[in-house]
């Protein structure tokens, strides 16, 4: 039997696993599906379709998988999707998705999400990421693996922000950031890349060296997008051993539904 305090509130249609933990006067509501392991603090809501996968951890306060903050919505049975090994601090807000998208919001794996982060509906968010205080998605924003948010960042709807970027305290976003950038500053700016925590997550000497020449290609070279893209496609040919590098930022630029912060 999972482990539920008397105080709070579990619908008997939950499903939950028999090694969950539900703190005091939390609210469960009937359509959710928690994994083995998680644990949910005390007076944490839990509601609407959401299912959250193994070995997560909510704090005190959160609200999680409620109605879409959008006036779109008519109660359409949509999802808000957890992986694992999350972590879910104070005041946290993740909204379900809504049918004008795919229907879900989702959060993969290994994130760290500290206190007062909003997600909106239909965001979709990777893996590995760093949420600090306060950082706020608006809807259908996607943000790649090893990301990392800033303290009281925030992101205009449809913004997509790239593997390995970091995003400055207090930036305010409204396009697109490629992968591997450092950006920061009202309006955003780019200051180079991510070199501190490519070294943390193992890329070699070489390989920042070359994800350096595609970054100034794009920001250092006065191409047009255009140009830069070309010329990051010659780099894929010229150098095979760090092709998926320049090919993630030729992908990026591609599919770049706001344009990029330049």
């Amino acid at each position: 039997m999972a482990k539920i305090h008397p105080t709070a509130l579990v619908d008997p249609n939950a499903q939950l696993d028999a090694t969950v933990e539900i703190g005091a006067y939390s609210i469960i509501g009937p359509h959710v599906v928690i994994g083995a392991g998680t644990r949910v603090g005390p007076h944490v809501v839990i509601e609407g379709h959401t299912s959250i996968g193994q070995n997560n951890t909510f704090f005190q306060f959160s609200s999680i998988g409620a109605a879409p903050q959008d006036k779109k919505y008519n109660n359409e049975p949509t999802r808000l999707e957890i992986g694992d090994r999350n972590t879910v601090r104070e005041f946290c807000t993740f909204n379900r998705g809504t049918e004008q998208d795919g229907g879900v919001t989702r959060l993969g794996n290994d994130n760290w999400m500290m206190a007062y982060v909003h997600l909106a509906h239909d965001c979709q968010i990777g893996n590995h990421t760093i949420f600090a205080n306060n950082a706020q998605l608006a809807g259908h924003v996607i943000v790649g693996d090893w990301a990392i948010m800033g303290g009281f960042s925030n992101v205009h709807q449809f913004c997509k922000i790239g593997p390995h970027a970091m995003v400055g305290m207090s930036t305010s976003l409204t396009q697109d950031v490629p992968p591997f950038v450092i950006l920061s500053g009202n309006p955003a700016a780019a200051h180079g890349i991510n070199i501190e925590g490519l070294k943390r997550r193992g890329f070699s000497r070489e390989a920042i060296a070359a994800i350096r020449h595609a970054y100034k290609l794009i920001y250092k070279s006065g191409m047009t997008l255009e140009e830069s893209k070309a010329a990051l496609a010659k780099e894929e040919q010229a150098k095979p051993e760090f092709a998926p590098h320049f090919l993630l930022m030729r992908e990026f630029l591609q599919n770049a539904s706001r344009g990029i912060v330049r």
